[in-house]
Order: C-alpha cells, then structure tokens, then sequence
C-alpha cells in the first residue's frame, strides 16, 4: 500500500488512538466499571476503527480505481476484487 505512505504519520497516529481507545476498554473491564461506561468506550473505538476504515479505503478507492491509468486494466481489476472482499469482510 505505498499510496498511504503519504499520510503515514496520520495514520500511525489514528492507530494509537485507537490503542489507547481499546486500552481503555481493558481498563474499565479491569476496574469493574458500569456497563454503560464499557458499551461507551467500545463504541467511541468502533467509531474510530470505522474513520481509519473510511479513509484507507478512500484513498484506495482514489488511487486504484478512480485515477487509475486506464490502460492498466489488470491493475483495475484486482483493485476492484479487492475492495470487493474487504467490504464483503467488513459486513460479516
């Protein structure tokens, strides 16, 4: 995935957010904390894992299938497959 070189740092850094989120989780767990705490933790981790999601996969969908070089069609169809199997996977 080199075209997310670019914005490596950002995603790094939305990564150890997303630790620290399900760190936190652990901790709540730990500590016996009140459902309500727990259910609130996982959704803000979910909400996350979901931004990080929704931008790889734009920027996948931008750089293999949108501006893609037309004359490259191999590339286009395994990009296509791909993204094809990472929603399917998304939703099981």
């Amino acid at each position: 995935m080199g075209h997310t070189v670019k914005d490596k740092q950002k995603l790094l850094n939305r990564v150890r957010r997303i630790r620290g989120q399900v760190e936190a989780i652990e901790r709540a767990l730990e500590q016996e904390k009140g459902c309500m705490d727990v259910l609130q933790q996982i959704t803000s981790c979910r909400g996350a894992m979901n931004g990080l999601l929704a931008v790889v996969l734009e920027d996948h969908i931008r750089t293999h299938l949108v501006d893609a070089d037309p004359g490259s069609h191999e590339g286009q169809g395994d990009a296509r497959e791909q993204l094809i199997d990472v929603v399917n996977s998304y939703f099981k």
